[in-house]
């Protein structure tokens, strides 16, 4: 009996340090998950200040890139309301989503002139409107074109709160499209009559979403290399590149859950709205926008009898950014898309030959 008792005792005993220790177990694997929430979410803020240290930079480095050939501004505007208010009944819900425009006008300045204007949307789903696009902005102006370009809802460069405000293919297309109106309303010296529109990749769709929901509010556009199809680019993407979409703050549910919402915000779905002068560009060795998605969108154009104009690039060198290089090869596909914008824009100084562009890039060179 005593045996028993014992064994009875020491069971108890096991069982109580067992209990005692899954207890410190999983004690310590909450400390460690709160531990690493914590240590990403000092991670992500961190990436933010860096990307608003290296904007700040960035900025001052615009004046030295375009100061030959352009007067720099910066100015903040504002768009539509955020598409999501944590808090619809608190103050200052509902107000206007505040952001930043570039302004570019080319020297030297004729104030009795008037201008053609183009809006310049920046690519990436998360990105902004750099000096890595210094020497076309220079050809524009060298050719005589007022330049806007949105850094639009969604834009890095600005923190959390602006990063988190995206609104893919919706209100960040408002903002592109606000950045308009602002030059025409701010600026006299912009001729109302003579506006494009043009962007490369992400901003290849910005600029084709907003010939389709304003397409008396621009003479002409560009799209180069566009996202055009969102399932379908879901479809081949990674899945990580898939959770940009997914998240809370982003669309909040995959193509799989609710594909009509990634079609709405698809240019190639949308194509039967075409009114504006287009040309699109595309490249059978694009590594970002694959090719089947901007032939999806011709083909829904061609299908809808729409009139526009596309050349599709056989592997040319330098993938997704092919005509944005400064190869002699790329400055020539340049000159194609200045000649179109051109015959509907008239500019005062158009470029005729690959020669132009290398003139601007090396004007004090050229400087008697």
């Amino acid at each position: 009996m005593r045996f028993r008792v014992h064994i009875f005792f020491s069971f108890l005993l096991v069982i109580g340090i067992c209990t005692v220790g899954l207890g410190l177990a999983q004690s310590t694997a909450n400390e460690d998950a709160l531990a690493l929430k914590i240590i990403r979410e000092q991670y992500e803020a961190l990436n933010h200040r860096l990307d608003v240290l290296q904007k700040a930079i960035d900025d001052v480095q615009w004046h030295n890139e375009v100061n030959e050939v352009a007067f720099f501004s910066k100015a903040r505007i504002y768009g539509p309301p955020g598409q999501r208010e944590p808090n619809p009944t608190a103050q200052g819900a509902g107000n206007p989503v505040k952001f930043y425009a570039y302004v570019f006008i080319p020297k030297p300045f004729e104030a009795k002139s008037k201008y053609p204007l183009l809006v310049y949307n920046h690519g990436g789903v998360h990105s902004n409107f750099s000096t890595a696009g210094a020497h076309i902005i220079c050809e524009l102006v060298a050719q005589g074109y007022v330049v806007v370009a949105p850094d639009y809802r969604g834009s890095t460069g600005y923190g959390k709160v602006m990063y988190e405000l995206i609104d893919y293919g919706g209100l960040e297309v408002e903002d592109a499209y606000a950045s308009r109106n602002y030059m025409i309303e701010n600026y006299d010296i912009i001729d109302k009559d003579r506006i494009g529109i043009i962007g490369w990749s992400h901003g290849g769709l910005i600029t084709l979403l907003n010939i389709f929901n304003h397409p008396e509010s621009y003479k002409v556009a560009f799209a180069g290399v566009p996202v055009s199809d969102l399932v379908a680019r879901m479809g081949y993407k990674t899945e990580e590149y898939r959770n940009f979409y997914s998240a809370d703050y982003h669309l909040g549910k995959t193509a799989y859950e609710d594909v009509n919402e990634y079609r709405r915000r698809s240019p190639a779905w949308n194509a039967e709205k075409l009114q504006t002068p287009l040309l699109i560009h595309t490249n059978t060795a694009d590594e970002d926008v694959n090719v089947l998605e901007v032939e999806h969108l011709i083909s829904a154009l061609k299908a809808a009898k729409k009139q526009f104009e596309y050349e599709i690039f056989k592997d040319a060198p330098g993938g997704h950014a092919f005509d944005r290089i400064d190869t002699l090869y790329a400055k020539e596909i340049r000159v194609k898309i200045y000649r179109f914008l051109a015959r509907h824009l008239n500019p005062s100084n158009p470029f005729n030959s690959a020669g132009d562009l290398y003139r601007v890039g090396h004007k004090p060179y050229f400087q008697e």
